[in-house]
Order: structure tokens, then C-alpha cells, then sequence
């Protein structure tokens, strides 16, 4: 029998299955990191997405505010002036323009007096002229409003400036024309837009309903009509038709030469009637994935090179074992029927739970953790790595009869909980006790405690608001494991292996067994210790 089990074993282990195994594994590796390559790009895209939508929004706001702050003040312009400021009408632009300085306000007050009878005008406004050759239409471009306000809009040209001119008329006695209202610099007007958001990577425009373009970063465009020099289709000013209320699509910047996502919106208002654009710049959402991709490709090279090194070093570890095996052969056939029935199941536990320990599972778990490290804090991801080796070394070589010092399971659970932090965070608290330092000289069943704590997070629920709180004493006759008692609703497969495992070692040397048991709300685990 125990010879046709060294042949098994030797057949179990041979290079071929090893070779085979950790092909299949680095395929499987493969797949996973190209769907997760996939998965998180798109999610990335989604995010970017999102995020775009919402920049939009806040700079769609901005700028329909400050239409209507213009026109709020053109309104009051008019209460003043029909109230009395045909008396006052010099005082009240002065102490309104003083006031918009001090308030750094856009809009600018004028008023332009028409004597008819003399023939000369009075006026404090710098584009006097627009009035005084009322008939010429040089220089200047009406735009269309048939708002409640009534008020008439000029864009005006003058020394490469752009100004938006918004103004209303009072008829005197003798045929005199009182002619207020405010002036708007179209380049101080972009130039507020792009300081209320600086940190979007998104700039806006404004055109009225015929197409003539109010605001732009680029001043040749003002006043020149947007279907000629952008992209934009009647189409995609329908935004009635589109339930969110505007429309949204992919273009080419006039402005920038590169892909936008376009949003094009309804503004208006009283006194104005027209189209904000909002353009999203893509090319931040493209390199950050592909800054996503790299990092995947590199997480994906350090866990192929991280399983071909756990399976030579299997191989090895397996190859000696053998060695060693075929040695003392002789010296196992004395041994009783029960010994080897003992030492069979032995081995079985120990290759079982080598292979339940040594899984894709669990590394994979742990590559995300530590793709997540990479971008946050390089130097705790580099802590992570050499925690992941140390914890890998320990697994591949196990102990002689299972049995390790408590001094090595103990380093070994730290390093452990270390991993599961990364993954778990506020979920999950640890606690090491040494009430007796000698009992680390002492000896335990290997992998013990990394048994009970995983028993203890597999089966018990762990959230931000119900912690799984794990605390490990170590006393003079043994160690206590304790653990929040609160199960998980849901069945949980392999619930046993881990404890039977441990009850068979206890039971080979001839020891205590292990006690179990709930104490109001602790799960509790005595592990005895061995001389």
C-alpha cells in the first residue's frame, strides 16, 4: 500500500502536470486581467462620463446667472429712470457705475440725451456714435428680441473689442429721446465664464436663435454666425424633441482642433432668446484610460511572474518532499496500519490545504488590493508586495508533521491581516494580545490561526456599520481567537474542512483538542499549545 502511494504521489507531482497546471493558471490570469482591463476602462469612461454631464451643468448655470443678472439690471435701470430719473438720470449712471466697480460687475450704465431742437446730445456713453448715426448700421449688429422686456440689443465693434449693447427709449416733450441702458464687453464676459470654473476642462459659447454668436473664447467668432464656422446642424439645436432636455454628441473644436463631447441647451430669458454650448475636452477622459490600461498591464506581468514563481517553487518544494520520502521508505513499512492510515490522511489534509490556500481566489483578491495601493501610495503598495511574498514563501514550504513555533504562526497572522486591511479597511478590526511570552516558544498546528480568522470573516458578516473585530490572546496553555459573533444569512460552502483539519493534528499527537464556543456575542476558538 504505501508503496503504490509513493507511486501515486510521484505521479501526482511529476513536471509535466506542474508545467501543465501553471500554463492553465497564467491563461486563466490572462483572461481575467484583459475582462478586468475591460471592465475597469469602461467604468473609468462611465465615470468621466458622468463627470462631464455634471461640468456641464455647473458652467450651463453660470452662464444663464449671469444673463439674467444683466437683464435684472436692465429692468432696474428702467424703474429708475421712469420713476424719476428724467431729473436724475445723470446721477443715477454715476452711482451705478460706482457701485458695479466696486462690486466687479460686468455691466456698464449710460444714458444718451437727443436734443432735437438744438440738434447736440449729452451723453456719457463711449459708443455715443451708435446714436448719433442712428441710420448707419456700420460697425454694429442688431439682434432679434421679441421678449416681454422689449429692449433692443446691439453687438458692437470697436478697436477689435466686442461689446453687447442693451438699451430702451423714453420720448420727451419738444420730441427730446432719452436713450439708456448697459453695456456688456463680450471679452470681460468669456473671460468671467472661464474664471468661474477653472478646474473643468470645458469652455462655453452663447448664439441667439438665429445663430449669431454672443460669447467665444476665440473674439473672431463673436458675431459671426456659428453654423459657418462650427459643426453644429440645425438639428442639434431641437433639444424639445430630446426628453432631457438638450442634446449631446461628439464634435470637432473650432477652437481647439481636437474631439469634444458637445452639450447644446435652450438659454432663455426675458430680454434674450438663444443656445449656451458647452464643450467637454476628451482627451483627459482617453488618457486616463489608458493610464488604466498601463497599470493592468503591469499588475498583470507582476502576478504572471508571481504564479510562475509560486509553481517552481512548488516543484522544488514537492520535488524534495519526494526525495525525502523515498528515503525512509523502508522505515515506513514497520510502521503500524494505523500510522500509515494516519500519515495517508496527513498528507491529504496538507496537499488540500496547500492547494485551498494557494489559489487564484486569493491572489487575485490581493492584486486588486494592490492595484489599488499603486495609484494611492506607491511606498504601502511596496509593502504589500514584499507582506504578499513573505506569505507565499510561508505557504509553498509547510512544516515537518504540521507542527510550527507560535513565534512563526504569529508573524505569519500579522502579515496575513495586513493583506485583508488593504481589502476589508473600516470593516475589519485585529487585535494581538501576548499575555505570556514564552508560550512563543511553544508549538501549534501550522496555519491554525490563518484557519480560525478566516473561518471568522468567511462566516460573519463584516460592514462599515458591523465591524468583524478579531482578537488573538496569547496565553501560558494556549491561544483564544475571538471574534464578533454575527453569522451571515446565507449558507457558506467548505465550513468544516478548516476545523477537522485541526481536530485530526490535535488527535495524531495524542493532545487536547481544540474548544469551541459562543459567548453572548463572541465566537470564541481555544487552540492548545504543544511542547
Amino acid at each position: 500500500m504505501q508503496k503504490n502511494l509513493s507511486i501515486n504521489f510521484k505521479n501526482a507531482l511529476s513536471q509535466k502536470s506542474i508545467y501543465v497546471a501553471a500554463l492553465s493558471t497564467c491563461l486563466i490570469a490572462v483572461v481575467a486581467f484583459a475582462v478586468l482591463s475591460h471592465l475597469i476602462a469602461e467604468d473609468n469612461r462611465k465615470n468621466n462620463e458622468d463627470f462631464a454631464k455634471k461640468t456641464f451643468f455647473r458652467k450651463y448655470e453660470s452662464v444663464e446667472s449671469e444673463f439674467r443678472n444683466i437683464e435684472d439690471y436692465q429692468y432696474l435701470l428702467r424703474e429708475l429712470i421712469q420713476k424719476d430719473g428724467l431729473k436724475n438720470y445723470r446721477d443715477y449712471s454715476l452711482v451705478l457705475n460706482d457701485l458695479n466697480k466696486k462690486r466687479n460687475l460686468l455691466t456698464y450704465s449710460w444714458y444718451y440725451y437727443d436734443n432735437h431742437k438744438t440738434g447736440k446730445y449729452e451723453s456719457n456713453n463711449p459708443l455715443a456714435n451708435v446714436f448719433k448715426e442712428r441710420n448707419s448700421e456700420e460697425g454694429s449688429i442688431a439682434i432679434r428680441n421679441t421678449g416681454s422686456g422689449h429692449f433692443k440689443d446691439l453687438l458692437i465693434s470697436r478697436k477689435d473689442s466686442m461689446f453687447w449693447v442693451s438699451y430702451d427709449s423714453i420720448t420727451l416733450p419738444e420730441k427730446n429721446v432719452l436713450y439708456y441702458g448697459s453695456t456688456v464687453s463680450l471679452d470681460d464676459l468669456h473671460q468671467y465664464f472661464t474664471n468661474v470654473d477653472k478646474s473643468s476642462n470645458t469652455y462655453a459659447y452663447v448664439f441667439t436663435k438665429e445663430g449669431i454668436c454672443i460669447t467665444h473664447p476665440e473674439k473672431k467668432y463673436i458675431g459671426k454666425n456659428v453654423f459657418s464656422f462650427t459643426d453644429i446642424k440645425a438639428k442639434d439645436t431641437l433639444c424639445n424633441a430630446v426628453k432631457s432636455g438638450y442634446t449631446e454628441g461628439l464634435a470637432n473644436s473650432e477652437y481647439l482642433a481636437m474631439e469634444v463631447t458637445r452639450f447644446i441647451k435652450p438659454l432663455k430669458t426675458d430680454n434674450f432668446d438663444g443656445y449656451a454650448v458647452v464643450n467637454y475636452v476628451n482627451f483627459i477622459t482617453d488618457e486616463n484610460i489608458n493610464k488604466v490600461k498601463a497599470y493592468t498591464v503591469y499588475i498583470f506581468l507582476a502576478a504572471l511572474f508571481l504564479i510562475v514563481t509560486v509553481f517552481i517553487l512548488f516543484q522544488r518544494s514537492t520535488s524534495i518532499a519526494y526525495k525525502e520520502k523515498e528515503k525512509i521508505q523502508s522505515e515506513k513499512n514497520l510502521l503500524l496500519v494505523e500510522n500509515e492510515k494516519m500519515h495517508k490522511a496527513e498528507v491529504i489534509n496538507q496537499l488540500q490545504q496547500l492547494k485551498n490556500n494557494i489559489n487564484p481566489h486569493f491572489l487575485f483578491n490581493s492584486l486588486n488590493s494592490l492595484y489599488m495601493l499603486i495609484g494611492i501610495n506607491k511606498e504601502n503598495a511596496q509593502k504589500f508586495t514584499m507582506n504578499l511574498s513573505k506569505i507565499y514563501r510561508y505557504l509553498i514550504v509547510p512544516p515537518k508533521e504540521n507542527i510550527v513555533p507560535v513565534s512563526k504562526e504569529i508573524d505569519f497572522i500579522q502579515k496575513y491581516m495586513e493583506l485583508l486591511k488593504s481589502r476589508f479597511d473600516e470593516e475589519l478590526n485585529f487585535q494581538l494580545i501576548i499575555k505570556d511570552p514564552e508560550s512563543l516558544k511553544k508549538r501549534i498546528p501550522y496555519l491554525s490561526l490563518q484557519i480560525v480568522t478566516e473561518n471568522a470573516i468567511k462566516h460573519n458578516i463584516a460592514t462599515i456599520d458591523q465591524p468583524l473585530e478579531i482578537t488573538i490572546e496569547v496565553e501560558g496553555n494556549g491561544i483564544t481567537v475571538k471574534n464578533t459573533y454575527q453569522p451571515k444569512t446565507e449558507e457558506v460552502q467548505g465550513e468544516k474542512f478548516g476545523i477537522d483539519y485541526l481536530n485530526q493534528v490535535y488527535e495524531y499527537f495524542r493532545e487536547n483538542p481544540l474548544h469551541i464556543s459562543v459567548d453572548g456575542e463572541k465566537f470564541i476558538c481555544f487552540l492548545p499549545l504543544m511542547k
